[in-house]
Formats: structure tokens, sequence, C-alpha cells
């Protein structure tokens, strides 16, 4: 196997989210990770929704958008994230075809940057988009992508056994001569 940078084998999914709040240098370093992602004409078309549990109406929203599977474990981190990309290119005046890829690349910056921190971040596309669009008053220029719970990992006892036994399952990657053509 290739050797490959530490943040990224470390980086993983997790279901058991400790309540910890988030220290605000290191959520806007985050952020920060993200604005410097590379992207198609530097359109940077991603924008974030951030919800911060017991701060804000957002983060409710945001929890009441995922499917019921989604809520019994992400209620408990800290932080939800919902990414959006910007349909349309402020550059070419044209539907911008590499918007979702380049939000992709803005959230892989985050995701690196959350596990250079000791953060997990766990990504869902188990909401209802068109709830979330209501709730959170997302016009037609913005493509919801996905939501993020966002937090330390918390103590695995504390939670039920549907979710030790999903937190302790083994990774699994394709091999490369499946990936690469």
């Amino acid at each position: 196997m290739s050797k490959i940078h530490s943040i990224i084998r470390e980086r993983y999914s997790p279901v058991i989210f400790s309540s910890k709040k988030i220290d605000e240098q290191k959520l806007e370093s985050l952020f920060e990770a993200a604005r410097w992602a590379p992207s198609s004409y530097n359109e940077q078309p991603w924008r974030f929704i951030v919800g911060i549990k017991d701060q804000n109406e957002i983060y409710q929203k945001l929890l009441d958008s995922l499917v019921e599977a989604n809520q019994n474990w992400a209620k408990y981190a800290p932080v939800l994230v919902m990414s959006l990309a910007k349909k349309n290119s402020s550059v070419k005046h044209k539907p911008n075809r590499f918007a979702q890829y380049d939000t992709g690349m803005a959230v892989a910056n985050i995701l690196a940057q959350a596990t250079s921190l000791g953060l997990y971040v766990h990504q869902m596309g188990g909401y209802n988009i068109e709830k979330a669009k209501e709730l959170l008053q997302i016009d037609d220029d913005y493509e919801p992508m996905a939501v993020m719970a966002i937090g330390y990992k918390g103590d695995i006892d504390l939670f039920p056994d549907e979710l030790k036994d999903r937190e302790l399952s083994k990774r699994f990657r394709k091999p490369l001569d499946e990936i690469i053509l």
C-alpha cells in the first residue's frame, strides 16, 4: 500500500460525537481552509450555512431537515453545516458546470483542516432538500449539496448499541485497480 499523508488516512466520519463546543477560531479556520480551495475561473461557488447548537435557530432547522436515521446521531454534534453550490457563474454568466465539483474541493479542505485540529466531520446526503430550502430560505441560485455534522469524538460507552456498532464497523476502500481506469 502506498503511503499517504496522515491527515487523509486518519479522516473518517464518526456517528459518535461529543457535545463539546468548538472554539470559534477553530471553526473559522475550517471555512478559511475552504476559502483557499481551487475553483474554475476562481469562481469560488461554495457557500455554507452554519448552525451552532444552542446559539442559533439554524442548527435546529438543519437538524429538522435530516432524515430520522441521521437525526438520531447528528443531534449530538455541536455544529451542523450545509454546503451549497452557486449554480450560475458570475464570470461567464451561464450555468457553472463545475460548481458542484469545486464545492466538493472546498469541503475536502474543510475535512483536512478539521482532521488536523482533532475535529471530525460526517457528511450526509440523507436530508429532505425541499424542507431544507424552505426552512433555510435557500433561493434557486444555489444547489444544496450535503449537511455536515462537525465536532469531537464522543465517548462510545454513552451511546446506544446500534450507534456503537456503526461506529466500530470496519472502514472499506476499493482497491486502486478498481478506481483507476
